[in-house]
């Protein structure tokens, strides 16, 4: 199966929720939150009351769709955090979290993930003083983001530092808006992800 390539914004309102999947959407404004409460389709379909099972496969893809990943790549995921000691659904929230296209996001270099992984995919972006074109890249504490030393490049990260003044970087990531360095400084957590997501309801679709 291709990516979507449909409206995004459709998506959001399947889901009844913003999964802020446009720049227009990331301050999540009143008018927005309004438009979610209608289903897509020419006159709005009511909303069926779900199965577990559909409950389940409904969160699995709000997840998906927030991270911008199809369905053998969550999977993949899924499966190293599942690996590990400790929460699945956290650990799998930590994971993605922590990819590359995602961080540049929360740092508000990018306004979306796909613009994000633009960004990654073009070589905008260095870590630890190497391009690093591959958007699921996790970073880890300790590694030092930068862009790319190109004008144009620099130019723009401060515009979008400008447009989004008003939204705060989560405090697992610190930047110099001087300089642009980045610096991870600690593992991201389900509390700093804030997502509308249930992840306890991924882990008992995947277990069965």
């Amino acid at each position: 199966m291709g990516k979507y390539r449909g409206p995004v914004n459709r998506l959001a309102r399947r889901e009844g929720v913003n999964l802020f999947l446009k720049s227009s959407t990331r301050r999540n404004d009143d008018k927005f939150r309004e438009r979610l409460s209608q289903p897509p389709g020419q006159h709005g379909q009511k909303r069926q009351k779900l199965s577990d099972y559909g409950t389940q496969l409904r969160e699995k893809q709000k997840m998906k769709r927030i991270y911008g990943v199809m369905e053998r790549q969550f999977r993949v995921f899924f499966h190293r955090a599942s690996k590990k000691r400790g929460a699945t659904g956290e650990i799998l929230i930590q994971l993605l979290e922590r990819r590359l296209d995602n961080v540049l996001y929360r740092l508000l270099f990018a306004s979306t993930r796909r613009e994000g992984r633009q960004m990654v995919s073009h070589g905008l972006i260095f870590v630890n003083g190497r391009p690093v074109n591959i958007p699921s890249y996790l970073v880890k504490p300790g590694d030092k983001i930068t862009p790319r030393p190109k004008e144009a490049n620099i130019n723009r990260i401060k515009a979008q530092l400008e447009k989004w003044q008003d939204l705060t970087i989560p405090d697992w990531l610190s930047v110099d808006r001087n300089t642009l360095e980045v610096k991870v400084e600690r593992m991201p957590t389900k509390g700093d992800a804030a997502l509308p997501v249930e992840e306890s309801l991924i882990v008992e679709l995947y277990s069965k």
